[in-house]
């Protein structure tokens, strides 16, 4: 029974989440253009419906299959990663003692459907988008399990949920290792394509993978990248920021709570900071921030093994 609750939750989480993250979105862009707009709490579903009664176009001999099932393996992999996460005390979908590891894989898999998405289209924006997304993604996976581990070494477990419980009885993961939550904030930039490390469906691409997806396509697409970004608040929420615990409040509310917080900075940095070239990012990350993901590892190895 538990487990059904959980599920539920977790597609409410979604779709709520999805259509927060719109709202925070276009507000955000609005206030940076000084441009106030109407009824910003409505736009997204208004826009979302037009989408979806439009015609949708297709490229010449595209892989259909692929074309079509790509937003839809988005979307399933953002719910599969939450199915690990415990909402409140004894509510979790899949309760696997390597959760983080299953984590990893929806992480790894969401750069295959980000590249299929792309070379499905058959159309040479999409094509390049795909392959320079794939470029930057791999090696920001490496940072995610870094910094993923070294929030699991004081839960002496994979489990997010042991990884839960050791904040209870210690401190958050945000207070033992602040730089591993901001190198999880790019993590959840690059798996939802967004601000400085979009570079699957840019503007200089004119849309990139996307750059040929309309109407219903177009908007389910829209639609995968806002749950996977919601997906990686909770992830964050329920890692750095103790997820459910918190006083008064049942637990549920409380991972809400945080999970909008993230999803609040998540959607500001992705607007407010500029995409530098691939090249640049790529040594950026190499010769910067990998490292600095392993050094959070070895710190939070040797704080637990000096002091326990």
């Amino acid at each position: 029974m538990s487990q059904a609750i959980a599920i539920l939750c977790i597609f409410l989480l979604l779709g709520a989440g999805s259509w927060l993250a719109a709202v925070m979105d276009r507000a955000h862009r609005a206030a940076i253009a000084g441009n106030p707009q109407g009824n910003v709490v409505m736009a997204p579903l208004a826009e979302g419906a037009a989408q979806l009664l439009r015609q949708t176009t297709t490229t010449e001999r595209p892989d259909l299959l692929n074309w079509r099932l790509a937003p839809v393996f988005y979307f399933s992999l953002a719910a599969l990663g939450l199915s690990v996460v415990p909402l409140a005390p004894g509510i979790v979908a899949a309760d696997f003692e390597s959760g983080i590891v299953l984590w990893g894989a929806c992480e790894a898999l969401t750069v295959i459907v980000v590249f299929l998405h792309g070379w499905s289209a058959n159309a040479p924006l999409a094509l390049v988008g795909a392959y320079r997304y794939v470029a930057v993604a791999l090696p920001v996976i490496l940072i995610s399990m870094f910094v993923l581990i070294a929030a699991a070494l004081p839960a002496e477990s994979l489990s997010i949920a042991a990884i839960v419980r050791s904040q209870d009885e210690s401190v958050w993961n945000i207070v033992r290792q602040p730089p591993g939550f901001l190198l999880f904030m790019l993590v959840g930039l690059s798996m939802s394509l967004r601000g400085p490390l979009d570079y699957a469906d840019s503007a200089d691409l004119a849309g990139g993978t996307a750059s040929e997806a309309s109407g219903a396509h177009y908007a389910t697409w829209q639609l995968a990248r806002l749950a996977m970004l919601v997906s990686v608040s909770v992830m964050a929420a329920t890692v750095f920021l103790g997820g459910y615990l918190g006083p008064v409040l049942p637990g549920l509310h409380w991972l809400a709570l945080k999970s909008a917080a993230v999803l609040a900075l998540l959607v500001v940095a992705g607007n407010s900071f500029a995409r530098t070239t691939p090249a640049r990012m790529l040594e950026l990350i190499w010769v910067l921030l990998l490292p600095l993901s392993f050094l959070v590892l070895a710190l939070v190895g040797a704080e637990l093994l000096l002091w326990g």
